[in-house]
């Protein structure tokens, strides 16, 4: 028995010394390894050639119309009311509201922050685009996890992702403006950062529309205008439409 033991321990360890013993030897040969070493991997080395393009080159062009993130786009030319921006924001801060951009400033539209707290209203001006635009982003980054009206129950919720946060809690309807900014920028707790997928514009866009379905989920009689309000009470109170009793004919026929 102890012989046996011996002679596989001898085969044992002349396995491991051909295996490991001669890894700093020298050859023309194509190394054989059983773990492919990551030194001799196929990738893409910067200013190298490589021959796994027609044309030799390792680095590629980028793909048209293709920006890197955080590469502000101009866009299209806005009118505005002479002496206005097309933002509302003030004349010098008008470039950092019309360009794609993702928190590269340091003020409010940027941050969220108003000195060391964190501010509340939005930085542009209420329109029904922005909302619009609003709901399209909800609708596509949010309502996945917190659902279409923001009550968390969106599908990632019936898939057990238990801690999805209903957005129409009171805590969340009397967070400031500035700290749900920030939640969208940074993320918090299970809920990932988005400051890189959604630009700074989207997401008080995404806030402008968060704040109208909150009110509409936890809307009373008072927040009605008196001019919807009349017209409500004049449809409940016109009387129901009766229909005409069918003629003794029509019922022999």
């Amino acid at each position: 028995m102890l012989r046996g033991f011996l002679l596989i321990f001898f085969l044992a360890g002349l396995v491991i010394v051909a295996m490991c013993g001669f890894r700093g030897e020298h050859s023309t040969r194509t190394p054989w390894e059983i773990f492919p070493d990551m030194v001799r991997q196929q990738k893409v080395r910067a200013q190298s050639p490589i021959d796994f393009f027609a044309d030799g080159r390792g680095p590629r062009v980028p793909i048209a119309s293709t920006v890197p993130i955080g590469y502000e786009m101009p866009n299209p030319q806005l009118t505005a009311v002479p002496g206005s921006s097309p933002s509302g924001a003030a004349p010098g801060a008008e470039l950092s509201r019309t360009r794609i951009a993702f928190s590269e400033g340091t003020d409010y539209y940027n941050t969220g922050k108003m000195g060391p707290n964190w501010g509340n209203g939005l930085p542009v001006p209420v329109t029904p685009e922005l909302m619009q635009r609003g709901q399209q982003r909800f609708n596509i980054n949010c309502s996945v996890c917190h659902g279409l009206t923001a009550a968390g129950n969106g599908i990632a919720k019936q898939f057990g992702l238990n801690t999805v946060a209903t957005l129409q809690d009171e805590r969340i309807r009397k967070m400031a403006d500035g700290e749900i900014f920030n939640t969208i920028t940074n993320g918090k707790n299970t809920m990932m950062s988005y400051g890189g997928n959604v630009p700074v514009a989207d997401r008080w866009a995404i806030i402008a529309y968060l704040r109208a379905l909150q009110r509409s989920q936890n809307a009373a009689a008072a927040d009605v205008p008196p001019e919807e309000m009349a017209k409500l009470e004049k449809a409940d109170a016109k009387p129901p439409e009766t229909k005409p009793a069918p003629s003794p004919e029509g019922q022999k026929k």
